[in-house]
C-alpha cells in the first residue's frame, strides 16, 4: 500500500514539474517566424496602400532574409492574437481597428498587453497615446505619413487645373463644366477615420488657399462611406458629383478609386488617385495621384528588428514627410502629356506655383492640419471653399 502510494506521488510530482516546465518555457521555444502583416479591407491586391506594404516584406526577405506572412482577415483582434501566439515578432496592421490592441474589449485584457514581447506596428493614426499624450503600451508603434500635406498640395493643383482647363488642353478631349458651375470638387472616403480625412482636410485646404488667391469660390461636396471594395458604386457616386459640375473628384477608397478612375475617363473630367503612383491607369484623366507608400515604413522597421533595435522605436509615433520619399504627389507626367503646346507656359507657371508651396509647407509658412494628430479642423476657416456635408 505505502509502495502504491509513492508510486502514485512520484508519478504526480514528475506530471507537475513537467507541466511546470512547460508554463515557464513554452514560449521561449515557439519558433521566431519572423514578421507578419494583416492587410486592411482592400486586400493585398490593392495596387496602393497594403501591395506597397507587400513590397516592402518582400525587399525585407531578399536583402534581409526576414521570412513574412500576409493575412487577410475580416478578424482584426482574432488575427492579432494569432499571429502573436504563433511567434511572429513584429506584426504590421493596415486596418482601421485598434481598440482591442490597444485597450482592450469586452473585458479583456489588451492584446499588446497580453504579448509585451511583441511589437505591433499601426497605420495612419496615433491611438496608443492617452489623452494627457501618455503612451498607453510600450511594444506599439504607431506610423503616420505627412498626407494631409500632400494633399493640400493636389488640392492647390487641382483649383489651378481647374480655373486653366481651357488654356492647357484640347476642347475636345475634355467635358469640363465651365465657370462657377464648375468650381466645384468631390471627395469619396472609404470610412469616417482619422486616417481617411486626413486626406480630405488637407485636400480641402489646398483648394482653398489657390481659390482665395484668385477670388473664387468653391464648393467641397464629401462623403466617407464608400467602403473599399465596390468600384461599381464608386462610378455611380462619382457621376452624382461630377453630372453636379464637378471636375475633379479625389477617391481615397481602395478599389472604389478604380470606378471613379473610369467615370472620369466616360465623362471626360479627372479624378485622383491615392497611395500608388496610378496616373497610367486612365491615362490623362487621372490628375495626380496622392501618395503614400507604406513600403518604406514597413522596410524601415524591419531593419530594427533585423538589428534588434525595435526599442529606439517601441512606443513611438514615427511620421514620414514630403522629403521621406513615403508621401508627395506625382511627378505629373502622365497629365503633362495632354497639356497642349499653347498651354506649356501656363502648365510651367502651375509647377512652379507647386514648388513655392512645397517650400511654403516645409519651411512652415503653410499649415495643414492634421486630423492623425489630433488637431481640429475648422472649416468655416475656409473663406473660399464651403462643404455642406462635411
Amino acid at each position: 500500500m505505502k509502495k502504491n502510494r509513492l508510486q502514485v506521488t512520484i508519478a504526480v510530482s514528475l506530471v507537475a514539474m513537467m507541466l511546470i516546465s512547460l508554463f515557464f518555457t513554452g514560449y521561449a521555444k515557439k519558433p521566431d517566424l519572423g514578421v507578419a502583416l494583416i492587410t486592411s479591407a482592400a486586400g493585398a491586391n490593392d495596387k496602393g496602400y497594403n501591395e506597397s506594404a507587400i513590397k516592402g516584406l518582400e525587399q525585407a526577405k531578399k536583402e534581409l532574409g526576414i521570412n513574412y506572412k500576409v493575412v487577410e482577415s475580416s478578424d482584426i483582434p482574432g488575427s492579432l492574437t494569432q499571429l502573436a501566439d504563433a511567434g511572429y515578432k513584429v506584426i504590421f496592421s493596415l486596418e482601421y481597428n485598434f481598440d482591442a490592441l490597444i485597450k482592450g474589449v469586452g473585458g479583456k485584457k489588451a492584446i499588446a498587453a497580453q504579448y509585451p514581447n511583441t511589437t505591433f506596428v499601426v497605420f495612419n493614426d496615433s491611438p496608443n497615446l492617452d489623452p494627457n499624450g501618455k503612451v498607453i503600451n510600450k511594444n506599439v508603434v504607431s506610423v503616420l505619413f505627412d498626407v494631409h500635406e500632400a494633399s493640400f498640395m493636389a488640392g492647390v493643383l487641382s483649383t489651378l487645373v481647374n480655373e486653366n482647363a481651357k488654356t492647357l488642353f484640347n476642347a475636345q478631349d475634355y467635358g469640363f463644366t465651365p465657370g462657377d458651375a464648375g468650381r466645384k470638387i468631390g471627395f469619396l472616403g472609404g470610412t469616417k477615420s482619422n486616417g481617411i480625412t486626413v486626406f480630405s482636410y488637407g485636400f480641402a485646404e489646398g483648394v482653398n488657399y489657390e481659390a482665395q488667391k484668385m477670388n473664387v469660390k468653391y464648393t467641397y461636396y464629401s462623403d466617407y462611406n464608400a467602403g473599399f471594395t465596390d468600384s461599381a458604386a464608386g462610378a455611380t457616386k462619382a457621376n452624382t458629383y461630377y453630372q453636379n459640375g464637378a471636375n475633379i473628384v479625389f477617391g481615397v477608397a481602395g478599389a472604389v478609386g478604380d470606378g471613379v478612375d473610369s467615370k472620369a475617363k466616360e465623362v471626360k473630367k479627372l479624378s485622383i488617385e491615392v497611395d500608388a503612383n496610378k496616373d497610367g491607369n486612365q491615362p490623362g484623366y487621372i490628375l495626380t495621384s496622392v501618395l503614400k507608400n507604406t513600403k518604406v515604413p514597413v522596410y524601415e522597421i524591419i531593419k530594427h528588428f533585423k538589428k534588434n533595435t525595435l526599442n529606439q522605436i517601441n512606443g513611438k509615433v514615427i511620421s514620414y514627410n514630403l522629403a521621406s520619399g513615403a508621401t508627395g504627389i506625382t511627378d505629373l507626367s502622365v497629365i503633362e502629356s495632354k497639356v497642349t503646346p499653347a498651354g506649356k507656359a501656363k502648365w510651367n507657371e502651375i509647377k512652379s506655383e507647386l514648388s513655392a508651396v512645397a517650400k511654403k509647407i516645409a519651411s512652415g509658412v503653410i499649415k495643414v492640419t492634421n486630423a492623425q494628430a489630433g488637431q481640429a479642423f475648422h472649416k468655416t476657416d475656409l473663406k473660399n471653399l464651403s462643404m455642406p456635408n462635411d
